[in-house]
């Protein structure tokens, strides 16, 4: 693998990690737009532990690629989702956010691939 693929998946296994610690600690910026969302606060453990272990799952991916291409797999899932559930909650502006934290989980998996 080469430097770039591993900088890049560190930076997107460190970005969804603090993504996912954020959301379990219920730092308030995060609750406030998990509410406006609609999402239900039973789901909001869940969907931290998979943003976690997504996370998790990139940096194993540096030593055993097919976790890395399954954490990867499920964290652009995980992103698609977070985007349908912003426009659906209609706040439009916030849309960007899960874009930004996708965006270097699609390059790591692009740079795993071309490495």
């Amino acid at each position: 693998m080469n430097i770039a693929a591993t900088v890049v998946t560190v930076l997107a296994a460190a970005m969804s990690g603090f993504s996912g610690y954020s959301l379990l600690r219920r730092a308030p910026w995060v609750v406030e737009a998990m509410e406006q969302y609609e999402v239900p606060g039973a789901w909001w453990t869940p969907l931290g532990a998979a943003k976690a272990a997504g996370a998790l799952g990139l940096l194993a991916g540096l030593f055993v690629p097919a976790l890395g291409i399954a954490a990867g797999i499920g964290l652009v899932l995980y992103y698609t989702g977070a985007v349908i559930t912003v426009v659906r909650a209609r706040a439009y502006a916030h849309v960007p956010f899960p874009v930004i934290y996708a965006a270097p989980v699609v390059a790591a998996l692009a740079l795993g691939f071309a490495a």
